[in-house]
């Protein structure tokens, strides 16, 4: 559950837990398409009986296909609730590290954490999170990072 700001007092919010998506799979498909738009086609993705071969046993996600899933996760479940909001944007990352490949058929899900937020402009806050993107099953995360969403509001 995404945490509700209150943004006449900002510092309340800092170190908040911001939620816990649910699992989401990433199946072949998923990965297939990424490959296709990126033209990252690379036989760790897509061919998996040439991976099998491989160090990872399997085909794995792009690094860039996890974390784009943070949209996904944003609009389910992970981020700020903001009143009046109108809509946010990605303002960029201060951090990421991709620490262990996501393994096809593969659950994952994001947890945030709110570490800063600043009201940058009247009605546009800048809130930066803690991300940390688990894999089912798994006690090292796939991603680590601080992402950095600009929330505008009326």
């Amino acid at each position: 559950m995404t945490i509700r700001i209150d943004t006449a007092n900002l510092a309340a919010c800092i170190g908040q837990d911001a939620g816990t998506s649910e699992w989401f799979t990433i199946d072949q498909q998923r990965v297939n398409d990424f490959a296709d738009v990126t033209l990252d086609h690379q036989f760790i993705h897509v061919d998996p009986v040439r991976a099998a071969q491989g160090p990872f046993g399997t085909t794995i996600a792009h690094g860039f296909l996890t974390l784009s899933m943070l949209a996904y996760f944003l609009q389910n479940g992970v981020g700020v609730d903001v009143p009046n909001r109108t809509m946010g944007v990605n303002y960029g990352f201060d951090k990421v590290r991709f620490l262990q490949p996501v393994k096809v058929g593969s659950r994952i899900r994001a947890k945030a954490a709110v570490l800063e937020a600043a009201e940058k402009n009247p009605g546009q806050f800048l809130f930066k999170l803690d991300i940390t993107v688990e894999i089912e099953g798994q006690d090292k995360p796939a991603i680590k990072a601080e992402w950095l969403s600009m929330i505008f509001t009326r």
